[in-house]
Formats: structure tokens, sequence, C-alpha cells
């Protein structure tokens, strides 16, 4: 069990690069990330045709190391995992390397298996995202580890040993001539090494793929940059094989120093970006997969949710979803009670509703999407409440949730932010392109609903015991039941100005009857 605020601290020792992720965590297990240093080390570039790593890498590592620990010693770190994967797994003098290091820094480094580098991977997968099953990929600079998960279960695992500087060095040595004949002998290499693993193909068609580290990221960022896509966050962002296509085309086409200035694309992944994608291209074709998902979590995150589900009786969270309005509400404060509130009179609401509702409203999902939005109703007002609504639909747009998809996302920040027809229109113009109009009207209409539910809980008090409709000729009565002794004027006030938005989405005067008695059919909060 954590003690109140500790910070745990992961050290990831790369072929590529050497990264310090500190994180504060606390006993009723809510955590978040207070440091992100990277150092770009090319560990494998210091390899010798020994197998050995040079003294000189040896030294690099060590400098790095050194630099972390004067970082966790100032921010009192607590604990520490460091953890050393292809480059210093597959050296010849791993043994010899490890005690040099740990006899001038304070922690132990271990150095993980491929197969434990790829369930961490898939760890960290199955505790962000909403998915049942896929296959992950984790593109190291000297591995690429890959998983097979199903039900949420980890079923297959396996490390190839090549990454992306790799393949790099073996087949374009020379970053200003990359021929179609490099491509082809890299393409036909790769699919090689798939097929030395029967189960990609056998077990794995037609599922999705999920891109884990640092090149599946900027594969994707380069993508949404190319598309001017307008919603922030990588986590759980999808791309077809066609976009895979474009953007390695994109890539392909551009010169080393081209490739530099390319928006969304890491200088210091310039050079070794295109075996990446190459390699993600040809695992999408190998399986057909249905789509491709990147994970903004990795190894890093997989080692976290370890040390966070230590006590727990079960290797993941049960409802990545769920985990992650825990995770809002402690962050920005939120009081679960009003949220719970809002969120039974919502759905009262709709209920008592469904019969006068417009069909291009109508949707399945429109329960779930009340709820949800109900649950981050109240970001903003950590910031502000004089423009909660505008705070609300910023946070909800520039940052990732996880297990919600960035459609989902949209639709959640749309209805969640409601205020007025003219703020919806300003919220919604850069999300145009990725939207049906009638979906539009739809979540405009949900909306209303929900800043409508959210005036009857104006004092937070809790006063609503139940509601009830009745319809009398084009007007539609609504029955709005308190608790017994408690005085309803500003929650009247409030509704009667919230209700005006609703009568217009449904075509229909609403007239507003509060009640001090509740009905037998009260819904309980």
């Amino acid at each position: 069990m954590f003690q109140a605020k500790e910070k745990v601290a992961v050290i990831d020792i790369g072929s590529n690069s050497i990264r310090l992720v500190i994180n504060e965590v606390d006993e009723k297990r809510g955590y978040r990330e207070l440091h992100n240093l990277k150092t770009v080390a090319r560990l494998s570039n210091h390899i010798n045709d020994q197998n050995a790593l040079t003294e000189e890498g040896r030294d690099v590592l060590l400098h790095t190391l050194q630099q972390f620990e004067e970082v966790l010693r100032f921010h009192d770190v607590q604990t520490t995992h460091a953890v050393a994967t292809a480059a210093i797994r597959g050296a010849s003098n791993r043994e010899e390397v490890l005690q040099y290091i740990e006899e001038r820094i304070d922690f132990p480094i271990r150095v993980l298996s491929g197969e434990e580098e790829a369930s961490y991977g898939y760890l960290a997968v199955v505790n962000s995202t909403s998915l049942s099953e896929g296959i992950t990929i984790d593109i190291g600079g000297g591995s690429t580890e890959v998983t097979m998960f199903k039900n949420r279960e980890l079923v297959r695992t396996h490390s190839f040993p090549f990454g992306a500087l790799t393949l790099k060095q073996k087949f374009l040595p020379n970053d200003d001539k990359i021929t179609s004949s490099n491509l082809k002998q890299m393409n036909k290499w790769i699919e090689k090494q798939f097929q030395k693993v029967p189960w990609l193909k056998e077990e794995g068609e037609n599922l999705p793929v999920v891109g884990i580290g640092g090149s599946s990221r900027n594969m994707v960022l380069v993508h949404q940059a190319s598309i001017n896509y307008p919603l922030a966050g990588l986590h759980q962002y999808s791309m077809t094989g066609d976009d895979i296509a474009e953007t390695m085309e994109l890539l392909e086409k551009s010169s080393l120093s081209e490739r530099e200035n390319i928006e969304g694309l890491s200088k210091d992944r310039a050079d070794v970006i295109i075996p990446a994608v190459r390699i993600i291209s040809q695992l999408y074709k190998h399986i057909d997969a249905s789509y491709y998902l990147i994970s903004n979590k990795g190894l890093r995150d997989g080692l976290l949710f370890e040390e966070l589900l230590r006590d727990k009786m079960y290797p993941h969270f049960p409802d990545v979803i769920e985990e992650s309005f825990y995770q809002l509400n402690r962050e920005f404060e939120i009081n679960p009670d009003y949220v719970d509130e809002v969120g039974n009179i919502a759905s009262s609401m709709y209920n008592s509703l469904e019969p006068y509702i417009p069909k291009s409203y109508l949707h399945e999902d429109n329960q779930r999407l009340l709820n949800r939005a109900a649950q981050v109703l109240y970001i903003g007002e950590y910031i502000s409440s004089e423009a909660s609504s505008q705070h609300t639909f910023y946070i909800l747009t520039n940052r990732s949730i996880d297990g919600i998809t960035h459609e989902e996302r949209i639709a959640m920040s749309l209805v969640s932010s409601f205020k007025s027809k003219s703020m919806f229109k300003q919220f919604v113009k850069p999300f145009r392109p990725y939207m049906q109009k009638n979906s539009l009207k739809r979540l405009e209409f949900l909306g209303s609903i929900l800043k409508f539910s959210y005036s009857l809980n104006r004092t937070r008090r809790n006063i609503v015991s139940g509601l009830g409709i009745e319809r009398n000729g084009k007007e539609l009565h609504f029955h709005i039941y308190c608790r017994e002794g408690m005085n309803s004027t500003f929650e009247e006030a409030k509704a009667d100005k919230y209700k005006k938005h609703l009568e217009k989405m449904i075509n229909r005067e609403i007239v507003l009857h509060f009640h001090e008695q509740s009905p037998v059919s009260a819904f309980s909060s």
C-alpha cells in the first residue's frame, strides 16, 4: 500500500533513448506524472563487432544515469525501477557493464527479457484502452516486441532481434540514397521474420494492431499534422492501412534534411522513422489488420501499472473507463455525488422525453453518452466557475482519456460543455469535417438535456428525488419532485432559463411544476 504522495520513478534504458519518468501516487491509487526526461543515447551505435558495449557507450550510459540520479535525489523519489532492454540485453559484456554502472549509482538495473518487455507493453495497453483483443507492436532501436491478447488476457509474446536502428544500419546505411530496391529488400526481409512466427497470421488475422513507443507515436504525429487534425492527443488515435501508406510515402519521398523539418517528426527520429513505419506497414498487411491504434502508454506505463496493482487480486483494471473517471475526479476534485445526481436526473429526463424526441435525435448510445458527459461536466469549474463550459471543452479536447476513443471524446466534450447554441457552433467548428450533420443536432439536444439537468442541482444539495412528464396538447408539463423540506427557489430560476433551448430542440413548450412531495416512482441518487 502506498503512503500519501509517494513518488515512483521508472528509468527505461532503450537502444535508442534513455528516459526517466517520475509519477506521484497515493494510498487511494491516484497517480499523475510529474516529470518526463529523455536522452538520445543511441546505445546500439556503441555495440562493436564482438557484440559488446564499448567503453564509450558504457560512459554515455553512466553519465545519463548519474544525471537522472541527481534529479531523483532532489525530488526525494522513494521507489525507482530501472530496466534495460535490447542494447544491454544482447551485449556480450552486459554483466561487466552492469557491475561497473551499479557500483557508481544507488539503484539496481533489471535487464528485461524480450518476453518481459513485450508483456509490459501489453499491460500498458490493456490498462489504458477498451480493447478486448489485439496485436501490440513496440519498435525499439534494437528489438521489436509483439504480443497478442484476447478477452483482455495475454496469450502470445515474441521478441524480434531487430528494431528501427538495426534495420537502418542493415538496409539504409546512407540517408541520402534511399532507393526502391533498398526498401523492397527490407520489406521482404521483415516479412520473412514475421513468417517465422506462425501465430501472428494463424491467430491474429483481422485483429487491430496497437502501436507502442516513440517511432509509432511519431508516425501518428506526422499523419495528424498532414491532415490538420483538430483534436489534441495521440492515445487511441486510429489509422487505416491507406493512412499508413500515405504517411510512409510522405516520409520516403523526403530527404533526411526534409524529414527533419516535417511537422510532427522529432529530429532525433528522422533517420530511423522509415524502417519503423515499414515494420508497422508490413505487420498490418501480414495479418490483414482491421485498423491501427496508437497507444501513448508503453513499457514505462506497464511497470507503473504493475506497481499500482501489486496489492490487488487482478492484473489489470476491471473497467478502464471507470478507472479513468476515478482518476479525473481525483485530479479535478470533482464531487462524485454531484456527478451521480446530474447523471440520474439526465437519464430519467431522457427516458421520460423519449416519446417526444425527434427520430433524428434517437441513438442507442444516447444514454451512455449522457452518463459519460455528466462524469466530466464539472471539470472546468476546477479552473474557473465563471467560464466553466469553455474550460471543460478545452480540457477534454486537449487531453486523452483512457478507454475513450477520439470520436467519443469529441461527442462527450460537446455535450458536457453545452451552454448555448452560439457557443456550441463555435466549439464544433473545427470538428465539422469529422462529423455528420444529423449527429451534431443529436449532440446539441443531449447537451441541452444535460445543462437543464445541471440547473436542477444548482445549489448542490441533491434536492430532486424524481421527475415525470405529462403531455397537454403542444405543451409538456415537467413535474419535478423535491425532497421534503428542501426549498427549490434557486433551482426553479435556473431551470426556467435553461428549459428554453430544450423547448427549441423538441419544438414544444415546457411548463415546470416543482413539488415538495416525492412520488413512488422517484429515482434514487
